[in-house]
């Protein structure tokens, strides 16, 4: 019996108006907006994350903080971090080990071409290994740098399968003029999906701070912490170390202990903040389109007067012809819902590709079906309300009257 309310309905819907098909603009717009803002949060959530190349939870980040100038993270401060923090820091009892690492600009030049870009210190000894094994980084092609490796580079998976400006892909075997000095290049590292990893230069510690001439100064520490559950403690004693050995006292620090999860969480915030005034958006466009769908379905009824007597006279109840132009108004919310969806669906998919060719990731693109199963929902509901005025009103036409239109 239901099933014989939707079919009529849906013939009703198909002999519709252009006027009428126009009304499911706004909940169209409304759905797609969300539909489409979801994934795209999603998707740029997905790529964000892959730039930070760290996914351990047990990493804290360490870097300084008054930051007066563009450059890598760390750089340009008033007061660096330096080798000895990073051996005090490995010697408290809630962490496992501290890496130095060094982030500095400088200038590549291979093919007759000159580009300029980051390079990044790896070091020496067992801290090679745990350095590698928290970045996930692999070869390629070639392989890792070794300790003792001077004069030798590995470079990020763009120099071999992407372009960086320098119109040839780079193979190991073949050498490169860093800061004007040759360096052998000995691997190519995987792709990661990362615009800093895929696009940066590795180099022994060593070589570094000769050819950048950076001394003692690091820009980031990644401390590697016993146990997750220790990360709290690690954080504070973190804290007190540096704030002892650079005289700053609770409240003045000039430096930071982060973990990856609370950059993240701070994104998160910012993307559902303008999820959240989007929404509110949309959902002033898919109100529009609910009373667009009251004044159709009350156009509607006025238009079939005759056939709403018709369907009296053989019969019909006020129950029958309340429950068909009911679900009839929530057959429109849906298929405004549909499109909407559709739409929303394309932006997201293309809008995650932009970002991916922008920023250089890999990010895939995710469909949430409970999203879609609840915003095809959401509308049928809303047209179903919306419906509820005019089919009371179909259901207590007078017959007579309504057959003599």
């Amino acid at each position: 019996m239901i099933t014989d309310y939707f079919v009529l309905a849906f013939n009703s819907l198909i002999h519709k108006k252009v006027r009428s098909w126009l009304t499911l603009i706004g909940i169209m717009i409304g759905v797609m907006a969300v539909v489409g803002l979801y994934g795209l949060g999603e998707g740029l959530r997905t790529a964000i994350t892959s730039q930070f190349g760290i996914s351990s939870t047990e990493v804290l980040t360490v870097q300084a903080g008054g930051f007066t100038g563009a450059g890598p993270p760390g750089s340009g401060v008033v007061n660096k971090i330096t080798l000895e923090d990073a051996d005090a820091i490995e010697r408290l009892s809630s962490v496992e080990f501290a890496i130095p690492r060094i982030l500095t600009q400088g200038k590549l030049e291979f093919n007759d071409k000159v580009i300029f870009g980051l390079a990044m210190s790896i070091p020496d000894g067992k801290e090679r290994s745990l350095g590698y094994e928290i970045m996930e980084v692999e070869a390629e092609v070639g392989r890792l740098l070794k300790d003792g490796d001077n004069n030798k580079v590995v470079l990020g998976y763009s120099f071999y399968g992407g372009d960086v400006g320098l119109d040839k892909e780079i193979v190991p075997g073949d050498s490169v003029l860093i800061q004007d000095e040759k360096f052998e290049v000995v691997g190519i590292t995987e792709k990661k999906g990362s615009f800093i990893f895929d696009n940066i230069v590795h180099m022994n510690e060593n070589s570094l701070i000769d050819l950048f001439d950076t001394g003692n100064e690091v820009d980031v520490i990644a401390v590697k912490v016993k146990d997750q559950n220790l990360i709290p403690k690690a954080k504070e004693d973190i804290e007190k170390l540096l704030r002892k050995r650079r005289d700053v006292r609770v409240g003045e620090e000039d430096f930071s202990v982060e973990t990856p999860q609370a950059a993240l969480a701070n994104l998160g915030n910012i993307l559902n903040g303008v999820r959240l005034f989007v929404i509110m958006i949309a959902s002033i466009s898919i109100i529009v389109g609910a009373v667009g769908i009251v004044n159709t379905m009350l156009t509607s009824v006025t238009e079939r007067r005759k056939e709403i007597g018709i369907m009296k006279s053989i019969g019909a109840r006020n129950s029958n012809i309340f429950i068909q132009f009911f679900i009839e108004a929530g057959l429109m919310g849906f298929i405004g819902g549909l499109v909407g969806t559709i739409f929303g669906t394309a932006i997201a998919y293309f809008g995650t590709l932009g970002i991916n060719n922008w920023i250089g990731s890999t990010a895939s693109v995710g469909v949430d079906f409970s999203v879609i199963f609840f915003a095809l929902l959401g509308s049928f509901l809303i047209g179903s309300v919306a419906g509820i005025i005019p089919a009371m009103r179909a259901a207590h036409e007078n017959p007579v009257d309504a057959l003599r239109g």
